[in-house]
């Protein structure tokens, strides 16, 4: 069975556009206008995979609807559309936990692949290519496999990244023991799918720092220097092996 995409959005031409390129893939896809609907349509049909959300609806605000959607099913993954001007919106639905954001206008192509992306995380779909060897980031104990784009603990238990949980991490441990500013955070991070800023650094910071801190509030390994930025204060190993 095809995973279900359900695309939230009043834009009937966006909600066009989602459908026919999702569909060109392997997802069957649902469409909604409205908040209430969606949260109707989520509780009737358990087979939908993952939700595009738009954060401006007619109805509900879209950070309600994912406050509802993450009481009614805390394991969906939700991916929300954002429009110029939206920031603070984004700021708050990542802390709430969404799963991702794409900023309007935006390159459908990068739509698919971010929606892909999020499904691999959460094991909805298999990797598109088995890969013979990874790349691994370690650092006290925990393993960043930058094949597979996956977190393993000290326990080899895997620890769920979101897509931009997952690039900044990386930037910080390949830049290990260097203070880096948030533009330069930004630089390193950035994606033309998406409107970057700064707050959103200092959100995806202290989500990583509740991932992999024994003690987020006196974080050991991502450190913030105070005017300066942040700095990745351990050593890391490079390492390929096996998969």
């Amino acid at each position: 069975m095809k995973p279900a995409i359900l695309v939230v959005d009043d834009d009937i031409a966006v909600c066009e556009l989602l459908q026919d390129v999702l569909s060109e893939h392997v997802f069957s896809v649902l469409v909604c206008h409205n908040g209430q609907d969606a949260l109707n349509r989520v509780h009737q049909e358990p087979n939908i995979a993952l939700v595009l959300l738009d954060m401006m609806l007619p109805d509900i605000n879209g950070l309600q609807v994912l406050l509802q959607l993450q009481k009614q099913r805390p394991a969906l993954p939700v991916v929300m559309l954002t429009g110029l001007g939206s920031e603070s919106d984004v700021v708050v639905g990542l802390e709430m936990g969404a799963d991702d954001y794409i900023g309007k206008p935006f390159n459908p192509r990068v739509v698919v692949a971010r929606v892909k992306a999020v499904l691999r995380r959460t094991g909805v779909l298999a990797a598109d290519v088995p890969v013979p060897s990874v790349e691994g980031i370690t650092f006290n104990g925990w393993t960043l496999d930058t094949a597979r784009c996956e977190l393993s603990d000290p326990n080899r238990n895997t620890v769920p990244l979101t897509q931009g949980e997952y690039g900044l991490l990386l930037a910080l441990t390949q830049n290990a023991r260097r203070v880096l500013s948030r533009d330069q955070l930004l630089e390193l991070t950035h994606s033309e799918s998406a409107e970057v800023f700064d707050r959103t650094i200092d959100v995806l910071i202290m989500r990583l720092r509740r991932k992999i801190e024994a003690n987020p509030h006196q974080p050991a390994l991502i450190k913030t220097i105070r005017g300066l930025g942040y700095v990745f204060a351990t050593d890391v190993s490079h390492s390929e092996k096996a998969a």
